[in-house]
């Protein structure tokens, strides 16, 4: 809601003193240069480096002519950043504010309603009409809020009456009303990596502001922390600080990878993203669908997810894995894997933990076939040995002058024309005519495939091979 006078005090008590604030607001960046990650949108000539730069560039030529005021299309009058949990998108709307001079007023659409939003905007016209002030509404999930909801931000974004900057993990396509949406500069956070999370920790470590040199971060520790954030940078602020806590508490001056166990209740997985374990647990994930082992399926799933690995790749090897392993024996798999993938990438972990556990079980619990797999790997492999001949003249195109001198597309049997619709006549090159790649299984749906293969290679005239 809009501060009022507790919350005020509370702020400079804040101020006064740091140790009052958690740890990751104490390293909430002052500056757009402290923000970690996100080089795509902090580079120069960015939209939003030009928000905040043409507004402080306004602001120190206009000394004396209105203060911190900003006049003319300098900067868009509604922002959404879209992105992962603890990417920065309440960092950067509060470093914008700042760097721009004005009121900061932070909501959430979990907890407000209209009601909270008129009353920020009224206050906001109030401010500025009054003192010449400018306000920054920072709405949080703003993907929660009712379309009428979303409605009465309209008048306030339109008029300019404050300068709404709109935080979302889902995809705001959907999410978002169009009339909003196209009033709005869209800026995509992505994930931050290892080495953004890495700094922000050593910057904690060292700054004033954070813990001072108070404890040292051993390496085995740092990398189980790393693993603990995935990529969140306010997840690892947090753990850091009770680990930190946990550590100074018992005389230690160095966080070990036991404290920060137990003050996270998390253990420490053997597990490196990028080197065997990766692909090994990978591999057995893989192998445990395969082998219709569900148990063991989401044991490997639940790994990978503790070790922060990018849900995007755990997608992409189920959807491998529903061609492979699973093929026509249930066509529902490969469908079901590529929704996981989509819905994987538009809500990002923790949520997309259930969306693939969702597919793990239903591709470990699906009949198997690898006879699509088997299928392509000996078509391919005659191609490869140059085994291609040319294209029968009846199946050549036909479509374009002369076609007809040359014997092409003479004599083709139009399958519609036929009762049973199936033409008896050849389609391979001559060299091929007679070879068969596709041995369908009896496992699930891939029978009644089977059966249809028997009963159109029959009525084709092939002989058995």
């Amino acid at each position: 809601m809009e501060p009022d006078l507790f919350t005020a005090a509370a702020e400079e008590r804040q101020e006064k003193d740091p140790a009052a604030s958690p740890l990751a607001v104490r390293m909430r960046p002052r500056t757009l240069d402290e923000v970690v990650g996100q080089q795509h949108l902090l580079k120069p000539g960015s939209p939003l480096r030009r928000l905040v730069g043409e507004s402080a560039e306004h602001r120190g030529g206009a000394a004396g002519q209105g203060g911190g005021r900003r006049v003319g299309p300098a900067g868009p009058s509604s922002v959404i950043l879209w992105g992962p949990p603890g990417t920065g998108k309440t960092t950067l709307a509060y470093v914008v504010s700042k760097a721009t001079d004005k009121r900061f007023v932070e909501l959430s659409a979990i907890t407000a309603g209209v009601k909270e939003v008129r009353a920020v905007i009224d206050g906001a016209r109030r401010a500025t009409g009054g003192f010449g002030k400018e306000t920054v509404l920072f709405l949080d999930e703003i993907h929660r809020f009712s379309k009428a909801q979303q409605d009465s931000l309209l008048p306030a974004v339109e008029n300019r009456w404050v300068t709404l900057i709109a935080a979302t993990t889902e995809n705001p396509y959907f999410s978002v009303i169009s009339p909003l949406l196209s009033r709005s500069l869209l800026l995509t956070l992505e994930p931050l990596t290892d080495e953004d999370v890495r700094g922000l920790l050593k910057r904690a470590l060292a700054d004033e502001r954070g813990l001072a040199g108070a404890v040292a971060l051993p390496g085995d520790t740092e990398d189980h922390l790393l693993r603990i954030a995935g990529g969140d940078a306010r997840r690892a602020l947090t753990a850091l600080e009770a680990a930190a806590g946990a550590a100074l508490d018992q005389g230690e001056r160095e966080i070990s990878l036991r404290t920060l166990e137990q003050t996270v209740d998390r253990a420490a997985l053997k597990y490196d993203r990028d080197g065997d374990q990766h692909y090994d647990v990978a591999s057995a994930l893989i192998k445990s669908i395969r082998g219709s082992d569900v148990d063991a399926a989401l044991h490997y799933l639940a790994r990978m997810i503790e070790a922060g690995e990018d849900p995007r790749f755990i997608a992409r090897r189920l959807m491998i894995s529903a061609s492979e392993d699973i093929g026509l024996a249930d066509p529902n798999a490969l469908p079901i894997a590529v929704a996981a993938a989509q819905a994987v990438a538009m809500i990002g972990f923790p949520e997309a933990a259930l969306t693939l556990s969702h597919a793990t079980i239903a591709l470990a619990l699906a009949p198997k076939s690898n006879a699509a797999t088997t299928a392509i790997g000996a078509a391919l492999e005659d191609v490869r040995k140059g085994q291609a001949g040319s294209v029968p003249p009846h199946l050549r195109d036909g479509h374009y002058q002369g076609a007809a001198k040359l014997g092409h597309a003479q004599g083709y049997v139009y399958p519609h024309d036929l009762p049973e619709g199936i033409a008896q006549q050849q389609y391979a090159p001559d060299a091929l005519k007679d070879r068969e790649y596709y041995t369908p299984t009896r496992h699930g749906a891939e029978a009644r495939y089977a059966d249809a293969v028997e009963w159109t290679r029959r009525h084709l005239g092939r002989k058995r091979s």
